[in-house]
């Protein structure tokens, strides 16, 4: 007769609950947001950050006006640490050109191009209704 499998014992990482949890869960957002630093283009859009989303405050309107601003700007960032991922996930498999892989790194360059496009469409707006209208 057959037995019952046993389900394999899960990473002991998911077995943390509560504050636990959420204390080693801040430790790995840090640590991810340190290996991002090492990355010159989030350090550059990052640098941009520091003094955009301050003025977003001045140059919104309203909340809504600054939460746009300072949402597009946060959407530039996230957009750049999901970028460097897939390109590290892509370079952890192998430092072979593969066609796959050439298309996941240009897949996520394009969505850093339409997050920027979007946050310059967002601020030129802003700007252009708070200076010339």
């Amino acid at each position: 007769m057959d037995q019952p499998s046993t389900p394999a014992p899960s990473h002991p990482h998911k077995q943390r609950t509560g504050l636990n949890r959420l204390w080693h869960a801040l430790g790995y957002s840090l640590a991810g947001l340190r290996a991002a630093w090492g990355e010159k283009a989030f350090r550059q859009e990052a640098c941009l950050a520091i003094v955009l989303v301050p003025l977003s405050f001045w140059v919104g309107a309203d909340w809504m006006q600054t939460a746009l601003l300072t949402g597009s700007v946060v959407l530039v960032l996230v957009t750049e640490l999901l970028n460097s991922a897939v390109e590290a996930a892509i370079d952890r498999i192998g430092a072979e050109l593969h066609p796959l892989s050439e298309r996941a790194k240009d897949l996520g360059s394009a969505a850093v191009l339409l997050a920027l496009l979007w946050c310059g469409g967002v601020w030129a707006a802003a700007l252009g209704f708070k200076f010339l209208i």
